[in-house]
């Protein structure tokens, strides 16, 4: 009687996510982390991202460490509110949240080159002055989906 009812239980929670995967086929996933930039601080940030971040997001879809990368412009509503998002497309969840010592070494050789240095205290050192010109407000992952036509 114990096996019957968990069955029923399994079958009855896994029914949903069946019947959801009838409507649309799954794709990549975003890694969107938010930032709201300090008062008199956007333009800093941007030269900030022109000299550092975008190189490296270069290589790094070079390299294939990712899909594709995007960075969003938002008009916050109220204080809590990022105005800067940064997105990363990942082949699926696995790429976006597991660590893989192969990718973390690309990632690694990548930053040693534009930083001039392997050591990573002095590369933290180097773009420490980020903070001074944002707050970070956290991360969300999306999955993207593409919805079957109807029969």
């Amino acid at each position: 009687m114990k096996r019957l009812c968990l069955a029923a239980v399994i079958v009855s929670l896994a029914a949903p996510v069946a019947w959801a995967q009838d409507h649309y086929t799954e794709g990549p996933v975003w890694e969107c982390s938010s930032y709201r930039t300090k008062q008199g601080h956007f333009e800093d940030y941007m030269e900030y991202l022109r000299q550092n971040v975008l190189p490296q997001n270069a290589e790094s879809k070079k390299a294939g460490l990712v899909l594709d990368q995007k960075m969003y412009l938002h008009v916050p509503a109220a204080p809590n509110e990022p105005d800067v998002l940064f997105c990363t497309l990942h082949a699926n969840f696995g790429k976006a949240l597991d660590f893989n010592a192969e990718d973390d070494k690309k990632g690694k050789d990548i930053a040693t080159k534009h930083f001039k240095t392997a050591d990573e205290k002095k590369q933290r050192e180097m773009i420490a002055n980020r903070f001074a010109f944002r707050d970070f407000l956290g991360t969300s992952y999306y999955r993207e989906i593409t919805l079957k036509p109807m029969p």
